[in-house]
């Protein structure tokens, strides 16, 4: 199936644009003094980005970067992020963000992995213990003002632009590549949640597809990207949508719940919000009722994943029902099917693991073959890990994950990296990790374990600890519970089904 129908507004830049440096040069050329990115009392406009990204560019190669070559950006949200990811594109270099809630274990599988020439770290942040030339953030106000400037260079459409990493059910980094045909391809895909000349409010990691796969898309419409502060507070997200003027509004689900209970949201001024944006989690009907009354315009859902930037959407005008129970239709240029276990298709309305097509869709994992194979099963297909079905009017409706996977707050987390963690504790011999609803994160982990010694169990705080020492701080579970055994299927598996019902009985969670 899919949706040719699109009445939304053009981008402002030639579509056809070849590379993102391309499209950068014509920002800069059309409209220099728009605002591209606010963060906090920073701003820059769109002449001053490109120059500053060309003074970065340049000490970037005086170090040893050339085209071709992979920069991680291990830094927080921000312009000196922005200025990074641009200086990289103009090198006609790969950027690839790196999540800064990653641990140690994880950190140093990426920075593996990737075999990159050059990482930008956060002065109190991990560093690598080999590998990449190492830049620190404090290091990036004299690059930004230094007195040279690189001379652009432009690469080839099909080259590889980003690199986006998203954990595998092993816990292993696998890097989603992405090129500038690609990144092109997705602005096709935008509909109402980008406009021309648009101030949007991110409060989503710049490391992850939310930035990473959506530059073209701001660039090509002129949007100003207004950065939510870290840590993300309701009442700092209320006051940008009031003094920034907000036109779209995004936020995970826990961020729209947060900032309804906000005591002064009913009194803001929210007259200039067009549409808000709600994704990466589960939203629950009752939350997307509740903010489109409150900040009067509508909630748009939108299902996607890192390796498919963008790939349903529910529409402006959508009735309540369409809001509330489905994910939308496919956007423009994307097509879906819905697959058996032999990878047939399905009856129209049956229930099937979800393909999707699509020019805006990951090439495949950098370096990694074999799970690029899994997922890219040909003819342009890629294979998601999600179940689901259509409804009459074409509207997907999801049936859950074909793995375990849970996302907490927006975050992915995988329970077997986590379970590998907690089962080194000494005082532990056995452990299954589940994730359950919550109301207001989405989902949140619970924890099962088997105690090495029944009279000296192991306590949450000391599992969070062990968790946190190892990976991001948001896969230790919130909740655990103490067993005499793990239940087992008949092939001698651990029955997480079991486990799941037992999670949702559960009186109390963290959340």
């Amino acid at each position: 199936m899919q949706d040719q129908n699109s009445a939304d507004a053009p981008p402002l830049l030639d579509p056809s644009l070849p590379t993102f440096t391309d499209l950068l040069l014509a920002a800069e050329q059309t409209f220099p003094t728009q605002e591209a990115f606010v963060d906090g009392d920073d701003r820059i406009n769109y002449g001053a980005w490109v120059d500053q990204s060309l003074r970065v560019a340049q000490a970037f190669s005086d170090r040893g970067v050339k085209a071709g070559d992979i920069v991680l950006i291990a830094i927080e949200n921000g312009i000196d992020f922005a200025v990074c990811f641009a200086g990289t594109q103009l090198l006609g270099a790969i950027a690839s963000g790196v999540n800064v809630r990653l641990g140690r274990r994880e950190f140093e599988g990426v920075v593996e992995r990737s075999e990159a020439a050059l990482i930008i770290v956060e002065d109190n942040g991990l560093e690598p213990n080999a590998g990449p030339y190492v830049v620190r953030r404090s290091e990036l106000a004299s690059f930004r003002t230094s007195p040279t400037k690189a001379t652009p260079r432009a690469g080839q459409p099909d080259d590889i632009a980003v690199i986006i990493w998203t954990s595998g059910t092993t816990g292993m980094p696998k890097g989603a590549c992405f090129t500038h045909n690609n990144l092109r391809n997705a602005v096709r895909t935008a509909g109402p949640v980008a406009a021309p000349l648009a101030r949007k409010l991110s409060s989503v990691p710049f490391a992850h597809a939310g930035f990473m796969s959506k530059g073209w898309e701001q660039v090509a419409f002129g949007m100003t990207l207004i950065v939510a502060p870290t840590p993300w507070r309701a009442d700092a997200m209320l006051r940008l949508l009031v003094e920034e003027r907000i036109n779209i509004a995004g936020a995970v689900p826990t961020q729209w719940t947060k900032l309804l209970a906000h005591p002064g949201l009913a009194a803001a001024d929210l007259s200039h919000v067009k549409v808000g944006i709600t994704a990466t989690a589960p939203a629950q009907p009752e939350l997307i009722e509740q903010v489109s009354r409150a900040i009067g315009v509508p909630l748009i859902v939108r299902y996607s994943m890192t390796e498919c930037p963008s790939m349903t959407g529910t529409r402006i005008g959508d009735s309540a029902e369409i809001q509330y129970r489905t994910v939308g239709r496919a956007q423009v240029g994307v097509e879906l099917k819905f697959l058996d276990e032999d990878r047939n298709q399905v009856p129209h309305g049956a229930v099937g693991r979800i393909a999707v097509r699509s020019k805006a869709i990951t090439i495949g994992y950098w370096k990694d073959p074999e799970r690029t194979a899994e997922t890219l099963i040909g003819d342009g297909w890629m294979l998601t890990g999600d179940f689901g079905r259509l409804d009459e009017q074409g509207n997907v409706i999801l049936a859950g994950r074909a793995n375990e996977m849970y996302i907490r707050g927006g975050y992915n987390v995988y329970p077997i990296e986590v379970e590998r963690v907690i089962s080194e504790m000494p005082d532990v011999s056995a452990v299954a990790v589940i994730g359950t609803p919550a109301p207001a994160i989405g989902e949140v982990g619970v924890a099962f374990v088997v105690p090495a010694d029944p009279a000296n169990p192991p306590s949450l705080e000391t599992v969070r600890a062990k968790v946190k020492s190892e990976l991001a701080d948001y896969k230790a579970p919130d909740q655990i519970v103490l067993v005499d055994a793990l239940p087992l299927t008949p092939m001698m598996k651990v029955d997480k089904q079991t486990l799941k019902a037992r999670a949702a009985a559960l009186e109390s969670t963290r959340g």
